[in-house]
């Protein structure tokens, strides 16, 4: 008989666990489902984002164990650079088959990939696994559950204006429930780095946040998309951690190439403006 894969096995646990959620909780994580829904629907209204513009949500609570809000989760988005830790984790996956080093080389580009988005550092590292297509073959191998939706065509071309790359926010959601419970290789590298000073738009800025919160995140940004994907580690009165992680993602039908600051800006407010739902959610559940 066939046996399952830790990924496999984690991600059956993880729909099981899934089925066995109290009524009360369920009633919280829809409640959180639906402030996330009504904000955006008052943002479209008002006009702040367009129609032709998708927007896919997710939030994991790590306390509870269980994910409490998703919203279009299995839609294939542009990916941005929130395709980096993906090509991180592939990285870390040959480092670990003894087929790849870790080298201070790569360790170096390894935080200009995810820390700074280089773009050139993130092609060096996707070079070292054989490109695009091997890549994603590394990924969807022996990580399924994470790569559902991932499709990796191309090197980040010159500019970042990249948008063949695409992914899910479920398979975000997916990576980063993993990552936080040490189930992939060399998850505690993968956390120091995405937890270095960057930029971030689900902490900085956030109106209702306070100082001392924990972020590990990667943004993903072109023309045509503004996203992040991240855990916030809040810090509860009692003394406790207080984990989650937050994916949100926008997309246009349209390249915003002559007002592409003013947009993407824009973009990363609504993501924050979510951001801020959230945390007020989660404020109500825990002693925040």
């Amino acid at each position: 008989m066939n046996s399952l894969s830790p990924a496999r096995l984690s991600f059956a646990l993880f729909l099981v666990c899934s089925l066995l959620i109290p009524r009360a909780g369920r009633a919280d994580d829809l409640l959180m489902n639906s402030k996330i829904d009504s904000h955006i629907k008052s943002l479209r209204s008002r006009g702040v984002l367009r129609g032709d513009e998708k927007t896919a949500w997710i939030v994991y609570d790590f306390t509870a164990g269980r994910e409490v809000a998703s919203i279009n989760s299995s839609s294939m988005l542009q990916a941005a650079s929130m395709i980096k830790p993906f090509l991180a984790l592939a990285f870390f996956h040959e480092v670990e088959a003894g087929r790849l080093s870790y080298t201070d080389t790569a360790k170096r580009h390894m935080e200009l990939m995810i820390q700074k988005s280089n773009n050139d550092s993130t092609n060096w590292v996707m070079r070292q696994t054989g490109g695009p297509a091997l890549t994603e073959a590394i990924l969807k191998r022996n990580y399924p559950t994470l790569s559902q939706q991932m499709s990796i065509v191309e090197y980040i071309p010159e500019g970042g204006k990249t948008y063949r790359n695409q992914g899910s926010a479920g398979d975000y959601g997916r990576f980063l429930h993993e990552l936080w419970y040490r189930r992939l290789p060399r998850a505690d590298e993968m956390l120091r780095v995405m937890g270095l000073p960057g930029n971030d738009r689900l902490f900085t800025k956030v109106r209702s946040i306070p100082t001392g919160t924990r972020v590990y995140n990667k943004t993903g940004s072109t023309a045509m998309c503004c996203g992040d994907m991240g855990i916030l580690v809040a810090k509860g009165r009692d003394g406790k951690s207080y984990p989650y992680a937050v994916i949100g993602i926008i997309e246009s039908s349209r390249r915003n190439n002559s007002n592409y600051s003013s947009w993407i800006s824009s973009r990363a407010d609504v993501i924050r403006g979510v951001s801020n739902v959230v945390y007020l959610e989660m404020k109500k559940r825990y002693p925040l």
